[in-house]
């Protein structure tokens, strides 16, 4: 089953996602979107507020240091463009800026996971071949879905204004 799950702004702090419609975590199709929303707050609002927000979506389970050290060495090398792809009409060719307003296209995982409990999505990414996979569990006393893994922050392709061979 695909999901479209659109955003006016992004949120750049916990409060203001937390403000959101989608904030409530009941739809996980928004936990996924939510997720690479937090990830563009790195580079924007700061690395402790995209922390902030992703522990806010992983729930009981918050970021461990040696997940923020990666996600700290994802974005080293000004690749801050990498989870501006996951949104519709950002492309290479565009240097990866999305179409208003902004939308996370999201599928059902070909794979799907046979736990119970758990739910896996793929997202497209404008500037790979390949699917990216997200991972939600649910918490069955309150009906909502968390964050449990993504692989959101993998190698893509360079914007246009950045490859030399273009």
């Amino acid at each position: 089953m695909k999901y479209s799950v659109t955003f006016e702004k992004l949120p750049l702090s916990l409060e203001e996602m937390k403000s959101m419609p989608q904030a409530t975590l009941k739809k996980p199709e928004d936990t996924v979107a939510l997720t690479v929303a937090a990830l563009c707050a790195y580079p924007t609002a700061g690395p402790e507020h995209c922390y902030a927000m992703l522990d806010y979506l992983r729930g009981p389970r918050p970021l461990s240091p040696m997940e923020k050290q990666f996600i700290r060495d994802r974005f080293m090398d000004g690749k801050d463009y990498i989870p501006r792809s996951y949104f519709a009409g950002a492309v290479p060719e565009n240097d990866y800026t999305p179409s208003l307003p902004y939308t996370v296209e999201i599928q059902d995982s070909v794979s799907p996971i046979a736990e119970e409990g758990y739910r896996k999505f793929d997202l497209k990414s404008g500037g790979a071949d390949s699917m990216r996979p997200v991972t939600l569990r649910t918490k069955p006393s309150t009906g909502e879905w968390f964050l449990w893994d993504q692989i959101l922050l993998g190698q893509i392709r360079q914007p246009k204004s950045q490859d030399a061979w273009a």
